[in-house]
């Protein structure tokens, strides 16, 4: 691949609903540029940016991949974006590699949940976008709706600069309002395609909507509204230059139309992007860091070099690779540069284009490329890479929170032993993936954002390092406390014919506030028990709080006051009082109204207005307290607290309600009391499960 100066290069992301035909708009980009020999189909699982085994086998994209097409004297770095809510983290992640996006709506279902949120996504990183209605080639494929649709969604900014020729099996092609000239593509997939005038059935529609586009060019600047009101139109290049900043300044949103499966108005689509798109170059200055301090960077190779890791892949061959979108400078294949995020220095050892999964040589990598390396020691997604000495810092990637969390249950001990190892390579691919020991349950837990998010890691697991596991619901971390107080002996008296054990402890307990956990206090006096033997007590009763008496579970907020006891000089020893303080303990929890609290979890959830009440309404049934809501965008967010043992299948019921659009975060808020009647629940599977006996057994 020959090289190319940043004033032609356009990085652009594939968004947009799944199933929105990204991924097979990016395959014919590549068969149309010789890349590949054949038009790759999802169906098939042939396609290039489509590689992984989940994604074959699911024929959904779960991943961002990286392409590179060449299209006449550009080089546009594609990124091909996952559509559905689990996977949207990655395509977040990817926005900050590109300098504009692609934001692709099926031409029958319209604007859907994942086209809203990518929107969403977009105006957070203030990218120039354009919109393509895609699979016009389908049964009830209607452009006029599909666009009306976009407009009610994203406003009048979202103007044709093309409109189809047919629809439905009868689409064979595109009307190019700037250059008022159709081109008409073969019925076999192959991308070739003639031109011709407009058809004299639609040329009254083509100019109806050149005129609106015209006008909409005009709007967004001064001196080409009064070039329009006084002559009446704009020259070809008036349009063109205004076209171009209107898209760069985010006021117009160019709308084509595709058959990305059939191959069908796919090279107009690219002689735009490389006409029309923003290069690297035109981007504004870059928010940085520099030693610590605000600053800014220009996007030029005449300043010190700065990239984003934007994508970390773990490969069973080379190891980790590193995607990173170059920002500003130039560095040698073997150069090095400093991470200042882990305060490392990295050294390169060349760089590559990737094609999906393959890899072709790249020379040194220059502001405005997207590029990937291998094997750095410490750089992961979301890190800078910079000159030394320059002190630039890009801001970090920020991922949401895990939504869900399963346990995971090895099968096999030979499983338990690798999977540590695995779940470590898997972290370092996908940040938003958590495993981590519950203290209270002792369950290894898998966190994520949806349950098919979950489902594919364990997938990858299996597949790529051969361990097999069983998912299965978390348990919830309940504890035991006390409401009242106690006031007991706990006496340990053994006699065996030799030595003896003898420890005799008087202990006081009261409850302590929510989050005090545990106090104990020294009151004896006089002698009764030796110092050498009060640390024992306290350890007793340390480990006998670990499993209380209702259901076994952790106990919590209470305080134990030593004041009275008793020993023997040759019988009492750690042991002996270490086991009186236990017996002591079981008894004052007896005595001393036990009870047991529940995790209630901060909730937010992300609605439209449309859903409101349905939601309120679940949430009241899991026994939820709404305590605010605000707007933000389109979408509603209610706040909420409810019990961590309601919220455990809530994930397919929001989007049962919501139709997918919904969207939910949920963090550890507080302890609170079991109400009495499911306790007795709580209880009875603690002695099911032999956590704890009854006074028959």
């Amino acid at each position: 691949m020959k090289a190319y100066t940043p004033d032609k290069i356009r990085n652009l992301a594939l968004t947009g609903h799944g199933a929105a035909g990204k991924t097979s708009l990016a395959a014919a980009m590549l068969f149309n540029a010789g890349v590949t020999n054949r038009l790759t189909k999802v169906d098939k699982g042939n396609t290039i940016t489509d590689f992984e085994p989940e994604e074959i086998e699911r024929k959904i994209s779960i991943s961002s991949a990286l392409c590179v097409v060449e299209h006449g004297e550009a080089k546009i770095n594609v990124v091909d974006t996952p559509g559905y809510s689990n996977f949207l983290w990655d395509t977040r992640a990817c926005l900050r590699a590109v300098d504009a996006a692609v934001v692709l709506v099926d031409a029958v279902a319209g604007v859907e949940v994942g086209t809203e949120k990518v929107w969403d996504m977009l105006e957070e990183y203030k990218l120039p976008r354009v919109l393509i209605v895609n699979k016009m080639d389908r049964e009830n494929a209607h452009f006029g709706p599909a666009l009306e649709s976009i407009r009610q969604f994203f406003g009048r900014q979202a103007i044709p600069i093309q409109i189809p020729l047919g629809e439905e099996k009868n689409f064979q092609g595109v009307v190019d309002l700037l250059s008022m000239k159709a081109y008409v593509f073969e019925k076999d997939e192959s991308g070739k395609f003639t031109e011709a005038p407009v058809p004299a059935e639609i040329k009254d529609e083509a100019d109806k909507r050149f005129r609106e586009l015209v006008e909409m060019i005009a709007e967004g600047d001064e001196k080409l509204m009064e070039t329009y009101l006084d002559k009446g139109e704009l020259s070809p290049e008036e349009i063109l230059a205004g076209l171009k900043a209107g898209i760069a300044a985010r006021q117009i949103f160019p709308v084509f139309a595709a058959a990305g499966g059939a191959n069908i108005g796919v090279q107009p689509f690219c002689d735009r992007v490389a006409g029309l798109f923003p290069s690297p170059l035109d981007r504004p200055e870059i928010e940085v860091t520099i030693n610590g301090r605000p600053g800014t960077l220009k996007p030029s190779p005449d300043e010190p070099f700065a990239a984003l890791v934007f994508k970390t892949i773990s490969d069973p061959y080379t190891g980790r690779i590193s995607m990173m979108r170059v920002f500003s400078g130039k560095m040698p294949s073997d150069g090095a540069a400093v991470n200042p995020g882990k305060e490392t220095d990295e050294k390169f050892s060349g760089f590559f284009f990737l094609q999906g999964k393959e890899q072709a040589p790249a020379g040194a990598a220059v502001a405005g490329d997207i590029l990937a390396t291998a094997k750095l020691k410490a750089t992961m997604t979301g890190d800078t890479l910079a000159a030394k000495g320059s002190g630039l810092m890009i801001p970090p990637i920020t991922f949401a929170e895990p939504a869900i969390s399963f346990a995971i249950e090895p099968k096999t001990r030979a499983d338990e032993d690798r999977i540590s190892q695995a779940s470590q390579r898997l972290v370092e691919e996908d940040p938003t993936i958590r495993f981590e020991r519950d203290p209270d349950t002792n369950q290894l837990l898998i966190s994520g954002g949806g349950e098919l998010h979950v489902r594919i890691v364990t997938d990858k697991l299996k597949k790529r390092y051969n361990v097999d596991i069983d998912l299965k619901p978390p348990k919830v971390s309940y504890k035991e406390t006390i409401k009242g107080r106690a006031d007991v002996q706990g006496r340990h008296k053994k006699q065996t014919g030799g030595r003896g054990q003898f420890g005799d402890v008087w202990i006081k307990m009261e409850p302590l506030p929510r989050g005090k956990d545990f106090e104990f206090e020294d009151k004896i006096f006089g002698g009764a028990i030796p110092r050498n033997f009060i640390p024992s007590v306290e350890k007793g009763l340390i480990e006998a709080k670990k499993k209380g008496v209702l259901a076994g579970f952790p106990v919590v907020d209470f305080k134990v006051i030593l004041y009275d006891g008793s020993y023997h000089e040759v019988d009492s020893s750690d042991i002996a009082f270490k086991i009186a303080a236990s017996k002591a303990f079981k008894l004052a929890m007896q005595q001393a109204k036990p009870t047991i609290l529940e995790p209630v979890m901060n909730v937010e959830v992300y609605t439209p207005e449309a859903y409101m009440g349905d939601i309120m309404g679940n949430l009241n049934g899991r026994r939820g307290r709404v305590s605010g809501m605000e707007q933000k965008g389109q979408m509603r967010i209610l706040k909420a607290t409810v019990p961590m043992s309601e919220m455990l299948d809530f994930e397919p019921t929001l989007t049962s309600i919501t139709g997918g659009r919904g969207s939910f975060l949920m963090e550890y808020s507080h302890m609170e009391e079991v109400p009495a009647h499911l306790q007795q629940k709580i209880i009875a599977e603690a002695v099911k499960e032999g956590r704890i006996k009854t006074e028959e057994e």
